[in-house]
């Protein structure tokens, strides 16, 4: 029996997604560089698919940062730079520091709790400089104040924001940043305990920018490296 319509068009979007989460990856994980051409004929060959769910794919990505649609060339892995990083840190510790004033004012003792689990955690993998298991409590610990808060369209954006930035991960590490995340992580616990909303927001801006100025620093590093 053939598909009805519902079926067909769940199908399709499917197949976009599923071509969109394996760019997306490709790119997180740097197997597909800043610059690098991505094309449609490429990917239908690879997986053998069909280009129209690769073309909305690719537009997808390119709504989420990831890709750049250049006419005439195609689709190019999205290019970052210092002001990239600038400006996310800059949304980051706005809206993180927002949620973070909000939480203060909800979060119950078990909810603490869980996030000392989650910076248990954060600690375990910084001693053995694992940057992947790190990076995953780390973005752990900062989603769950997002969800205390409770401003899911806050949540939605900087999950998004996060998502297109996970890419740095995989070539930056700075072995001090990674020892020094739990401890600011602990002030930012510290100010939850205390129901201190300005404190915490204080705290959690602070960590933004902590941030910031060391991947910054590093990617700037990294950049002259590559010119030599």
């Amino acid at each position: 029996m053939s598909k009805n319509i519902s079926e067909i068009i769940a199908s399709h979007r499917t197949l976009r997604e599923k071509v969109a989460e394996l760019l997306r990856e490709a790119i997180i994980q740097q197997k597909l560089k800043p610059g690098e051409r991505v094309t449609e004929l490429e990917i239908a060959s690879r997986y053998g698919l069909s280009r129209t769910p690769i073309r909305e794919a690719f537009r997808q990505l390119e709504s989420e940062g990831f890709l750049k649609i250049i006419p005439r060339k195609g689709a190019v892995v999205a290019e970052l730079d210092a002001k990239d990083i600038h400006d996310f840190y800059e949304i980051k510790a706005v809206l993180e520091g927002y949620a973070a004033r909000i939480a203060a004012e909800k979060i119950t003792d078990s909810e603490i709790a869980q996030l000392e689990r989650i910076n248990r955690k954060i600690k375990e993998y910084a001693a053995k400089m694992d940057v992947a298991d790190l990076t995953r409590y780390h973005n752990e610990f900062h989603h769950f104040i997002l969800e205390v808060c409770g401003n899911q369209k806050i949540t939605s954006v900087v999950s998004r924001l996060v998502q297109q930035f996970m890419r740095f991960r995989f070539f930056v590490s700075s072995s001090s940043r990674l020892k020094r995340m739990h401890a600011e992580h602990d002030e930012i616990i510290a100010a939850l305990k205390l129901h201190d909303g300005v404190m915490a927001e204080r705290c959690m801006i602070a960590n933004a920018k902590l941030g910031e100025e060391v991947l910054i620093k590093e990617y700037l590093l990294i950049q002259d490296e590559g010119k030599r």
